[in-house]
């Protein structure tokens, strides 16, 4: 754990407020579930939390499902990371940042399909061009996202097919569906 510096005071109806500067660096938006966890020594922390996240084995089981169906690399991501992946090194994709192409296609709830050419190339994630999505689905669950499946693309020219598409509609709604239950 590493000290910012900064102190708060708890206000009367028992809030403190998190710095600007933390909620840019850690990612932290208005509406953001954070879990609070204690300890005996006195601390408070407060971490991010990931309801897909909470998946774990079962996304990376559907990841690899996926992957095999469609014989296309798969990743399935939270808000933030990648939490599963499958066809590619898991090592180079796992609990990495999401690039800002996949944020964006989270926060306006809309699927990507890439049509060919570089122009439309969508990375997975932050700071890598190796990996290019092809097809990006939110997840949403009880309409918020969550996270999204990500079919990636093994061309150089990314195009997605109707098929990728229809599986990666599919995936997302049972995800979304499974965490709603």
């Amino acid at each position: 754990m590493k000290a910012t510096g900064i102190v708060r005071r708890i206000d009367d109806l028992g809030r403190v407020v998190i710095p600007k500067e933390i909620r840019r660096t850690m990612r932290i938006r208005e509406g953001d579930p954070l879990e609070i966890y204690t300890d005996r020594d006195g601390e408070v922390i407060f971490k991010k939390y990931s309801p897909i996240g909470e998946l774990g084995d079962f996304a990376h089981t559907y990841a690899e499902t996926l992957s095999k169906t469609s014989g296309q690399p798969v990743c399935i991501t939270d808000k933030d990371t990648v939490i599963a992946v499958s066809g590619v090194p898991k090592k180079e994709l796992t609990e990495k940042k999401i690039s800002q192409d996949i944020e964006k296609c989270m926060e306006e709830k809309t699927t990507y399909a890439a049509k060919g050419g570089d122009a439309g190339k969508y990375d997975v994630i932050d700071n890598n061009d190796k990996y290019s999505a092809g097809v990006i689905v939110p997840i949403l669950s009880e309409g918020d996202t969550i996270g999204s499946v990500v079919f990636f693309s093994t061309d150089s020219t990314p195009k997605a097919d109707e098929v990728e598409i229809k599986l990666a509609q599919s995936a997302a709604m049972f995800l979304g569906r499974h965490m709603e239950e």
